[in-house]
C-alpha cells in the first residue's frame, strides 16, 4: 500500500463537552474552520487530548462522524481516528466505522491493562486491528508515559514490516531520539514518523521530521509555523527562542494541573470546549483568572491561534 508521508502541523483536538459532560459535536465545524485558518493540515481525533479513553464507542462514533462531515469537502485536511487500545474487538468495530464515514486513517495504541508480553505480541495486536480495513492507513500511537508499554519502535517496525500492508507509520510521543531516528531511517524512510512532543519539536526538526501531531497546535499554531520557518532558514537562534516560548506555554499546563489546562487555553482563543471528564481535575474560576494573568506574562496573545 502506497501512502503519503504527512507534513506540517496535525492538531490533536479536544473533544468538546457540554456542562453535563456529554459530547458537544455542534461546535466541531467551527473548530475545524479555526484549525484550517491557522494552517493546520489535519486532526488526530479521540486521542489523549481528545479524551478517547474516557468515551464510549458510541460517543467516539458521534465525534468521528462530526469531523467527517465538517471536513468532507477538504481532501487536503487529513483526519485520523484513535481507536483505543484495551478492547481489540471495539477497536475493530471503530476502524470499520472510520472507513465507512470516510476518515483518512486510524490509529491504535498498545493494550495497557493486559499488556503485550513482547514486541511480537504488540505487532500481532496491530495486525489484528489493521486487517479489517486493509486499504486504510494504520498508525501505531506510541505514548509509553500513559500506556506503560515502552518497547523500542524500531523493534516494532522490524516485527511488523511486510506483514501488515497498511501499516503506515507511528505517532511518536516519547523522548527517545535514538529510537526515533532509527525509525525514520528504517528501510530508507519507508514509514511515516509523526513527532508527538510539542516541547521538543526543534530537536525533532533537526533529525528531519516533517510532520508533527500535538495538542498545543490547537491554540498556538502560529508559534510553531514560525519555529519551523526559522529552522528552515537556519536561523537557529530564533528557532531556539521560539521553542522556549512553546516550553513556557506548556509549563503552565503543569502549573494548573495538567492536560485540562489545554481547554483553558482554548477558551482564551474563543473556542470553549467545556471541561475534562473525571477523573481529570479542572480549574476553579479563581484559578482560571490567575491562569489568564500568567498567559499575559508569556505574551500568549501574540502567537495564539485566531478564529477566522
Amino acid at each position: 500500500m502506497n501512502t503519503q508521508h504527512l507534513r506540517g502541523l496535525i492538531a490533536a483536538p479536544f473533544t468538546p463537552m457540554q456542562p453535563d459532560s456529554s459530547v458537544n459535536t455542534g461546535i466541531i465545524p467551527s473548530y475545524y474552520a479555526m484549525l484550517k485558518a491557522n494552517g493546520v493540515t489535519g486532526a488526530f481525533i479521540c486521542g489523549s487530548t481528545g479524551e478517547g479513553v474516557s468515551m464510549t464507542a458510541k460517543e467516539k462514533m458521534q465525534v468521528a462522524e462530526a469531523w467527517a462531515k465538517a471536513t468532507a469537502s477538504d481532501n487536503d485536511f487529513k483526519v485520523m481516528m484513535f481507536l483505543g487500545g484495551t478492547s481489540i474487538a471495539d477497536c475493530k468495530e471503530l476502524a470499520l466505522y472510520a472507513k465507512q464515514i470516510g476518515l483518512y486513517a486510524i490509529s491504535f495504541t498498545s493494550p495497557f491493562y493486559f499488556k503485550p508480553a513482547n514486541v511480537d505480541m504488540l505487532a500481532k495486536a496491530c495486525a489484528e486491528v489493521a486487517s479489517v480495513v486493509p486499504d486504510m492507513p494504520f498508525y501505531y500511537y506510541h505514548i509509553p508515559v500513559l500506556t506503560g508499554v515502552g518497547f523500542a519502535m524500531y523493534d516494532l517496525l522490524q516485527a511488523i514490516d511486510e506483514k501488515v500492508p497498511n501499516f503506515t507509520g507511528i505517532k511518536y510521543t516519547h523522548e527517545d531520539f535514538m529510537d526515533f531516528l532509527s525509525c525514520m531511517n528504517f528501510k530508507n524512510g519507508k514509514y511515516d514518523m509523526l513527532w508527538g512532543r510539542d516541547e521538543n519539536m526543534l530537536s525533532a526538526l533537526a533529525l528531519g521530521t516533517k510532520g508533527s501531531v500535538g495538542s498545543t497546535f490547537n491554540y498556538a499554531a502560529p508559534l510553531y509555523h514560525e519555529l519551523m520557518a526559522a529552522f528552515s532558514k537556519n536561523d537557529l537562534q530564533k528557532a531556539n527562542a521560539l521553542q522556549q516560548q512553546s516550553i513556557d506555554m506548556i509549563r503552565l499546563l503543569g502549573k494548573y494541573g495538567g492536560i485540562a489546562t489545554g481547554k483553558a487555553y482554548m477558551k482564551l482563543v474563543g473556542m470553549d470546549c467545556g471541561e475534562f471528564r473525571l477523573p481529570v481535575k479542572n480549574m476553579t474560576a479563581a484559578e482560571f483568572e490567575q491562569f489568564k494573568a500568567d498567559t499575559d506574562k508569556i505574551n500568549f496573545s501574540k502567537y495564539c491561534s485566531k478564529k477566522p
